[in-house]
């Protein structure tokens, strides 16, 4: 969350379907020898899709990694050389690390692939990366987006990656984040026709292809240590962005099988060579979009933080934050457009909620700042829903809000969380600004001693410090280090 002061859920839709008639056609991919509907979209027609979305994707991601260059350009040419072994080597490929804690890769037309840098500190090699991407290119080669353009014309692409990362629609509504669901609608065919593609791409790279199903299984691990934290390890799916991609490392093996590529000897792995590549990147949440510690939310810049309930997981985009709770209960946390002059109260009812009637409309105060509260009751396209209002006046004319929702059911339930919530909102002082720091990947060198309960304790995360660190270095509680061996810490 960078301004709060944008309240907007974005509309992207893979340009598919904007501007200019829709006509109709077939196209054959060169990778697949395939031959699809696609709405009549040339290659140029795909080129100026991928280069008007991508605008729409920086945007939505709060721009690109561009604090290590080193590291962009890193990318950039791993993914131009695993571009240059394809069946079209001579299209033009547009790759971006995106700046964004979510791990997370996608693809649109025109040969525009993105990856993130929450995926970057996920991964634990060159081979593991490099099968992203590789898998990635497969989908452009095979023109999966420019088939998925001639089935679905009419569909909004952007239901949001929160709504994948949680299982929640509600939530991804709220939240607006781009690009996760440019992913969204592959099919198993597609996705498994892309794998078959990357192995190819993988293997005349001379890469290790088995990294890109290592690469699946850490995912896999981190989407059940997520579900644990969250409180809800029964929906390790509901956290894996790639439960989109209907993969499995078993698939990824078949894959291996049919690609019919030759034994790749003495194949490129990279471990060491890509952990110096991430040390000292940027871990979680970029300081300038504030950050999520436990269930605290702080924002150094704009000098504020709260609390959300045990059990709600938070969630940072660009212009909110979300926390999504048990039983669809969820809260939205943003800022009023430009500055709010005059009545609070006015505010509320004549701006904020002018379409909405509400009732039990009070001035309230919180931890010193005005502010205003209202409810309703409003029918959505998940059923009734209640609604809690929060406005409150946090410096000059700055008004920031909080949106309370639950099913009517769960009203009562939540209603002493959610006012906990409300209370914990206040300014930060400088001394607290200051004590705000970024987390960082540190890449340290197993010595004599150390053990992975020691290395543990130095994770600065207040909760599941070993399980933490095991699942970012694809280890378990039964490895063994040994003495020279590298493995990702996250430091302050």
């Amino acid at each position: 969350m960078t301004t709060l002061s944008r309240f907007k859920t974005p509309l992207l839709a893979l340009a598919l379907i904007s501007s200019g008639p829709l006509l109709s056609g077939c196209s054959t991919s060169e990778a697949t020898g395939r031959t699809f509907f696609n709405g009549g979209l040339t290659p140029a027609q795909e080129q100026k899709v991928g280069a008007t979305e991508h605008v729409k994707i920086i945007k939505e991601f709060g721009g690109t990694y561009d604090e290590d260059p080193a590291l962009t350009n890193y990318i950039n040419s791993l993914g131009n050389f695993l571009a240059k072994t394809s069946e079209t080597p001579d299209q033009k490929f547009t790759f971006t690390l995106l700046d964004s804690p979510v791990v997370n890769a996608f693809a649109l037309p025109g040969g525009y692939v993105y990856t993130t840098r929450g995926l970057l500190a996920l991964a634990n090699d060159e081979a593991e990366v490099a099968g992203v991407i590789a898998h990635e290119i497969g989908h452009v080669t095979a023109k999966h987006s420019a088939e998925r353009y001639g089935s679905t014309l009419t569909a909004n692409i952007l239901a949001a990656g929160v709504g994948i990362l949680t299982g929640s629609g509600q939530a991804a509504q709220a939240v607006g984040t781009a690009g996760a669901v440019a992913v969204k609608s592959f099919s198993r065919d597609q996705e498994f026709e892309a794998d078959l593609l990357g192995v190819r791409y993988l293997s005349r790279g001379g890469f290790d292809p088995n990294g890109m199903g290592e690469f699946l299984s850490q995912l896999q691990a981190s989407s059940r240590l997520d579900a644990e934290i969250a409180g809800d390890p029964d929906r390790a799916d509901q956290f894996n962005i790639m439960q989109t991609h209907p993969r499995t490392a078993d698939r990824i093996q078949r894959a291996i099988q049919q690609a019919g590529t030759k034994t790749v000897n003495n194949p490129i792995i990279g471990r060491d060579v890509y952990l110096k590549k991430i040390d000292g990147m940027l871990y979680g949440d970029d300081p300038s979009q504030g950050y999520i510690r436990g269930q605290k939310f702080s924002h150094p810049e704009l000098k504020l933080t709260f609390t959300a309930p045990k059990g709600f997981r938070l969630i940072n985009s660009k212009t909110k934050v979300a926390a999504v709770g048990p039983e669809d209960s969820l809260i939205i946390f943003d800022g009023a457009k430009g500055e709010v002059t005059g009545s609070l109260k006015r505010y509320m009812t004549n701006v904020w909620a002018k379409k909405i009637s509400l009732k039990g409309v009070e001035k309230i105060t919180i931890n010193g700042m005005e502010a205003v509260t209202g409810s309703t009751q409003i029918n959505t396209k998940s059923g009734k829903k209640d609604f809690r209002l929060i406005a409150i006046r946090f410096a000059g004319n700055k008004v920031y809000r909080f949106t309370f929702i639950t099913d009517p059911s769960q009203t009562n339930r939540f209603s002493e969380d959610f006012r906990r919530t409300t209370y914990s909102f206040k300014k930060l002082s400088n001394t607290e600004v200051a004590k705000l720091k970024p987390y960082r990947i540190k890449i340290h060198t197993i010595r004599s001693g150390d053990t992975l309960t020691s290395l543990a304790k130095r994770m600065p995360f207040a909760d599941f410090k070993l399980e933490r660190l095991l699942v970012l270095n694809g280890l378990t509680k039964n490895s063994q280090l040994v003495r020279g061996q590298k493995i990702k810490l996250v430091t302050e």
